[in-house]
């Protein structure tokens, strides 16, 4: 038996002024939303299914309001709640901000067809799916993908997380807030190193940890080896290799060694000799060296096993054979000696190995050498 409310409610539907409509509105949520459930279940499949039809139809303030009350409530009125969340965004706000009758198929549906401002309120919501996410970054701007980045409540896919490192290097201000994640991995972040700002490098070599990877000595010097073999046996840069690679078997090669090849301007003995002794190649080895930030070269140095005062030496004998005698400022040198102390061995040779084995690495260099 239908009550006399809804009987009521019922002949005000059939009237077509917008003052009938927006009566309407108001009583049906009152009913819905009163702590008394004067609706039976019934009575409240039938309103709902009038309130969805005609909502469409009765004043913005209306539908603000309803919108503003399905979002602080209970009350489950999905299909109504899903209407006005893809409204305009002065009505949908409230919803996309925090009800939890929207799930992951309606926000998305939300990101593909509405507008930036609905995705950015999307992305600044308390909880952020994965798949939400990953919606986020194929639809949203920058300034919708900056958000999700600074919203620590959002999940990111390991997918996504590539895709936008891999962004940071185009787009700069992604790159701040990606360091600030707490679930960006280790070799990500060496991965963004490379282009960077220093005080960012900064935060990746004392933040971040990365586990070393091990490679097989045996194998790796092998495959050099034949790379080497294959190249131009006149080249500086091949005899240099071959130099340094046959006093390592001979166990004459040391970090002495190499710094007196520094001293005597022999650039290509010393790259190749620091290549063998880290376990990278020679162009990874050469691109830390020309590096002018000099953070990537206290990571090598570490790496290898320098002391204190042999890196310091080292350091300014780079420098000088870079950048053609110019002095860095002490207050420079106490940067990089500070870095090269809170840097532990195990993580820059995590770090080298990274950049060893990261394709992405290789292409940051292509791009660097570009615009150098």
């Amino acid at each position: 038996m239908v009550s006399k409310e809804l009987q009521d409610l019922l002949l005000l539907a059939k009237e077509k002024s917008s003052d009938a409509r927006s009566r309407l509105v108001e009583n049906i949520t009152d009913l819905f939303l009163s702590d008394d459930g004067r609706l039976s279940e019934h009575e409240r499949a039938l309103m709902s299914d009038i309130l969805g039809k005609l909502v469409s139809q009765v004043e913005v303030e209306i539908r603000k309001e309803l919108a503003h009350t399905l979002a602080n409530s209970d009350i489950e009125l999905a299909e109504i709640a899903k209407f006005l969340a893809s409204d305009e965004i002065e009505i949908a706000r409230p919803l996309l901000e925090r009800s939890n009758l929207l799930k992951d198929p309606e926000l998305i549906e939300i990101i593909r067809m509405r507008t930036d401002e609905h995705r950015m309120v999307i992305a600044m919501r308390d909880e952020v799916s994965e798949q939400v996410s990953n919606a986020l970054v194929e639809y949203g701007s920058e300034d919708v993908i900056e958000a999700l980045l600074n919203n620590h409540d959002s999940n990111l896919s390991k997918r996504a997380m590539e895709y936008l490192v891999a962004e940071s290097r185009r787009v700069d201000r992604f790159q701040e807030p990606l360091l600030n994640r707490t679930d960006l991995p280790g070799d990500l972040a060496f991965r963004m190193y490379w282009w960077v700002s220093a005080a960012l490098r900064k935060k990746i070599l004392t933040e971040y940890n990365v586990d070393p990877i091990v490679f097989e000595t045996a194998v790796k010097r092998a495959a050099r080896t034949a790379m080497v073999e294959q190249m131009d046996d006149q080249s500086a840069y091949i005899r240099a290799q071959k130099l340094v690679r046959r006093m390592l078997e001979n166990g004459e090669l040391s970090v002495q060694f190499l710094l007196t090849a520094l001293r005597q301007q022999r650039i290509a003995v010393f790259v190749a000799g620091m290549a063998e002794l880290s376990g990278v190649s020679f162009r990874v080895s050469w691109r830390i060296f020309s590096d002018k930030g000099g953070e990537s070269f206290a990571v090598l140095a570490k790496a290898v096993g320098i002391d204190r005062s042999q890196f310091t030496n080292i350091y300014l004998l780079v420098v000088q054979a870079r950048e053609g005698g110019s002095v860095k400022a002490p207050g420079v040198l106490k940067e990089i000696l500070e870095l090269f102390d809170s840097t532990s061995e195990e993580n820059a040779k995590g770090a080298l190995q990274v950049w060893q084995r990261d394709y992405a690495y290789q292409e940051a260099i292509e791009e660097l050498d570009k615009v150098s």
